[in-house]
């Protein structure tokens, strides 16, 4: 960046229980070629020593504080206090999960893009997600695109461009003037806050690798690869903002295929936890999914799961008989 004064930055990290890897999260925004932040680390009472190792680099550098939770949150409630804890002086904020971190030029690009497009609200950039980079980005050497623009290429055509909140640096009026950044009710709400602020915002994107994403049984995407949780969010997100950004024709289209899809992956699992390995699965995968399906204002169609089941089952018959 140029020698113009930095705009202030606040960088927040909800954690519990994350002694294993709150050291290297916050050795990489020490590692910072960008300077004017503040670091709140949220403590959601945490009985390993995280809190420890939290106050010990907080003891080293003054723009780390840390906050303690009075009661303990349940993660996305979390999550949102994380969040109103960031200054009303910040200019933008940017999450990092305790697990994660962030290469070196990572505030410094986001924020470069972010000042050269003050129309942005959101920049996000590649990612190493474990050993893969991924993350479609914008086409090059576009660094902006409208807001309804990108989220119509999310809705028709698949594209991955937000990953998680550590992947993003989002402008922070966008939060202060809201009461919950979050909707807790929806486990991909770092999903569904993107496309509300896309409405009126657009959407910028360093060309580069910025970010660290780890997978591990422990953590949000693990679980809603396991339990197929986006499914259900997906179509959440749909009927909430699909006919913001689409048409109704469009709209029609991109629904059916989701529900069709959803139904797909359940009519998998009804095969799937029959076996003896994933018997033990079985009633929180379908508790879970059930209570999404009301949520979402639908019944379970049993017919349909039959059908889609059978499918599977088919599918699985034919693989073998290949094999054979």
């Amino acid at each position: 960046m140029d020698s113009k004064p930095q705009p202030f930055v606040s960088i927040v990290t909800p954690v519990y229980n994350t002694e294993k890897y709150i050291a290297e999260c916050i050795e990489s925004v020490l590692s910072q070629t960008y300077t004017n932040w503040e670091y709140i680390i949220v403590d959601n009472q945490s009985v390993d020593k995280t809190n420890e190792i939290a106050q010990y680099y907080a003891e080293k550098d003054k723009r780390i504080r840390i906050y303690n939770n009075e009661n303990f949150l349940n993660m996305m409630q979390n999550w949102n206090h994380a969040i109103s804890q960031i200054s009303p002086k910040s200019k933008y904020f940017k999450v990092v999960h305790a697990d994660d971190w962030l290469f070196p030029e990572c505030i410094e690009k986001m924020v470069e893009v972010a000042e050269e497009n003050p129309s942005v609200g959101i920049v996000g950039s590649y990612r190493l997600d474990e050993n893969k980079v991924n993350l479609d980005g914008l086409p090059y050497p576009s660094h902006a695109l409208p807001g309804h623009q990108v989220c119509r290429l999310i809705l028709l055509h698949g594209l991955h461009l937000f990953g998680s909140p550590t992947s993003l640096l989002i402008r922070s009026d966008l939060a202060l003037n809201r009461e919950k950044f979050y909707n807790e009710s929806n486990i991909q709400a770092d999903t569904e806050v993107c496309f509300d602020i896309l409405q009126n915002n657009d959407f910028g994107f360093v060309h580069q690798v910025l970010t660290f994403t780890r997978r591990h049984n422990e953590t949000v995407s693990y679980f809603a690869t396991e339990l197929g949780t986006w499914r259900p969010a997906k179509l959440l997100i749909l009927k909430k903002y699909g006919r913001i950004y689409l048409t109704e024709e469009e709209f029609d289209e991109v629904y059916k295929t989701a529900f069709n899809q959803y139904y797909r992956f359940l009519g998998l699992h009804l095969f799937r936890l029959r076996k003896k390995e994933f018997r033990q699965r079985r009633n929180e995968f379908y508790t879970y999914h059930k209570k999404a399906l009301e949520d979402l204002g639908y019944p379970v169609y049993w017919g349909k799961l039959f059908k889609a089941s059978l499918v599977v089952l088919y599918n699985h018959i034919l693989s073998q008989l290949r094999i054979g």
